[in-house]
């Protein structure tokens, strides 16, 4: 990662990483706290299986702009959907949600439609996943 270009492209930005479910697996979770950290957000990291309200409240309390998803248990669409749901219902609807994980290219455009701003796959250079974040968050 060019380290130069992307020090300050999420400067200012409050981001929480989530791992909801019952998924034991936060390796990918670190490195993208770390990632986006090494960017320039504040980044906090609510450790795993976490409740989608549990993550939703973090989420309000600490005045997030985004939310990222990390979840490799494959219930993706029901914890997604239920965190985007706990977020409208403590008035944060506002608030940017992303997802990372196992998450099949069939499922993106459920997820998209349901509010999700941008799916990033394990295969995606951390430079690209930055910089989306970066766009998404002007």
């Amino acid at each position: 990662m060019n380290t130069k270009q992307t020090t300050s492209a999420l400067s200012g930005k409050r981001i929480l990483i989530g791992k909801p479910g019952l998924d034991g697996h936060d390796i990918g979770a670190k490195i993208i706290a770390l990632t986006l950290r090494n960017a320039g957000a504040e980044v906090i990291y609510t450790g795993l299986r976490r409740s989608p309200l549990q993550i939703a409240q973090v989420a309000v309390d600490e005045g997030v702009d985004a939310v990222g998803l990390s979840i490799l248990s494959g219930s993706h669409k029901e914890l997604v959907k239920d965190v985007i749901e706990q977020l409208h219902s403590l008035n944060a609807g506002d608030i940017k949600v992303f997802v990372g994980g196992t998450i099949p290219a069939e499922d993106h455009p459920f997820l998209q439609k349901i509010g999700v701003n941008a799916v990033f796959t394990a295969d995606m250079p951390l430079d690209q996943i930055v910089n989306t974040l970066a766009n998404n968050l002007q």
